[in-house]
């Protein structure tokens, strides 16, 4: 009897063990955070052991994001076998990341017009959350200033393609100069490109088995993070900006758990019960990482063995919507630039609110894939409207939850999406049980 428990725990699906680690993280954190919230021994356990082993983790991950990211987009490209395959799938998820973002905002806009969430805080919470953050704050509004969309569009073109793969906010320089790499491969066949694309093969073989080991880590490195958020913050910073937390996470829910199940359905053919089955384990990944260049290696495997989609789509859309489909992210920056707005007093007239709308939507496409990436874009729409962007340290506190919640609505519309592409491009005929089970346990 004992030894078929030991094989039934080694069985235990991988989501199960994330959610575990989900939860008694969370649990610990916030018993910690009551009992001793500023015992030396958790400020110590938070800075040796917790954060290095989950920044550990996140860099394992990160380490294989560049070569997996490059490697997959040739691949995909390749694969389609024509350009003209590729300029139809190219324009179809073009088309429907700009309809779903739009459809994202659309709704955060609503909501926080409806909630007004900054009609609720009080005027010394503002204040103590200024002070506590300036110097944060500070920083992120250099960093707005210095972006521009023009800058943006130019740098989807790399001059140097060795500094984009170092720099975070350059990962569309990396998309465009793997597009370029498998259109030369369709426009060439030659045995030597042929014997590049089984070099590019293995390479994207080994990153696969280099994350199905890392990500045995998940569950402990779930555990740590939550641990983290828990013990330090509590649930005090939660209550001061509820409002705030509560229109960002009904906006998020609404889309996630209402537009987006309804998309799958109607335009990707897909039962949602099979999706979210079959994602789980990539939008919990998701959570704890807040980043979705860090999940793009467990998206693309969720997309090929669990929702069975072809690879020659998941590879394209996947490896694209790590750096340009961001419907959490844009969701998240319009609510935050209104709640600021109503925050200072500023009205801000429909006009001005659909000019939102449109920056927000840019910004997404541009935001970089990292912890806390949407911030310096928030300071960048923040001047464009008028707004002091040092009002970003009221929200700082609670960006950390509101990071995690977003990006994996990040990953899950970047599935969602994979899934009407393979279905409307007519690359895979979805039945309506896909089996779901190959995959999920590791």
């Amino acid at each position: 009897m004992h030894a078929a428990t030991s094989t039934a725990r080694r069985g235990l699906p991988l989501h199960v063990k994330v959610m575990l680690g989900f939860v008694l993280g969370a649990l610990i954190g916030l018993v910690v955070h009551v009992v001793a919230p500023d015992a030396t021994w958790v400020a110590n356990a938070i800075a040796y052991v917790a954060k290095p082993f989950g920044q550990i983790f996140l860099n394992l991950l990160f380490m294989l994001v560049v070569p997996l990211m490059f490697s997959a987009l040739v691949l995909g490209v390749a694969e389609l076998g024509d350009i003209a395959s590729l300029g139809r799938l190219g324009w179809r998820t073009l088309i429907y990341t700009a309809g779903m973002t739009t459809a994202a905002v659309g709704i955060g806009l609503l909501m926080v017009n409806v909630m007004q969430p900054g009609l609720h805080l009080p005027p010394g919470l503002v204040q103590q959350a200024m002070a506590s953050n300036l110097a944060k704050a500070g920083e992120i509004v250099t960093k707005g200033n210095e972006l521009n969309f023009v800058d943006l569009i130019v740098n989807v073109v790399p001059h140097n393609i060795v500094g984009a793969m170092g720099d975070d906010k350059q990962k569309l320089g990396i998309v465009f100069f793997a597009l370029m790499i498998g259109i030369g491969l369709v426009m060439r066949p030659s045995p030597g490109t042929e014997a590049f694309k089984n070099a590019l093969q293995g390479l994207f073989e080994v990153c696969m088995h280099l994350i199905g080991m890392f990500i045995k880590l998940a569950p402990y490195a779930v555990f740590a993070f939550m641990f983290i958020l828990c013990a330090q913050l509590g649930w005090s910073v939660l209550i001061g900006l509820g409002w705030f937390v509560a229109t960002v996470v009904i906006a998020l829910a609404l889309h996630g758990f209402v537009v987006i199940p309804l998309w799958v359905r109607f335009m990707g053919g897909m039962s949602p019960l099979v999706f979210f089955r079959g994602s789980q384990e990539a939008t919990l990944t998701a959570f704890a990482t807040a980043s979705s260049n860090a999940t793009l290696p467990v998206t693309l495997r969720v997309a090929e063995e669990n929702l069975h989609l072809p690879r020659k789509v998941s590879r394209f859309v996947l490896t694209v919507g790590a750096s340009a489909n961001h419907h959490g992210t844009a969701l998240f920056e319009g609510i935050t630039v209104l709640f600021l707005a109503q925050v200072y007093g500023l009205e801000l007239p429909l006009v001005k609110q659909l000019l939102v709308l449109v920056l927000c939507i840019l910004g997404g496409i541009g935001t970089a894939g990292i912890p806390s990436g949407s911030l310096p874009v928030i300071a960048m729409i923040c001047g464009i409207i008028g707004l002091p962007a040092q009002g970003i340290g009221i929200i700082l506190g609670v960006n950390t939850f509101l990071d995690m919640c977003r990006t994996a609505l990040n990953v899950t519309g970047d599935l969602a999406t994979a899934v009407v592409v393979s279905h409307r491009s007519g690359e895979a005929d979805l039945p309506e049980n896909a089996p779901t089970q190959g995959g999920v346990g590791h």
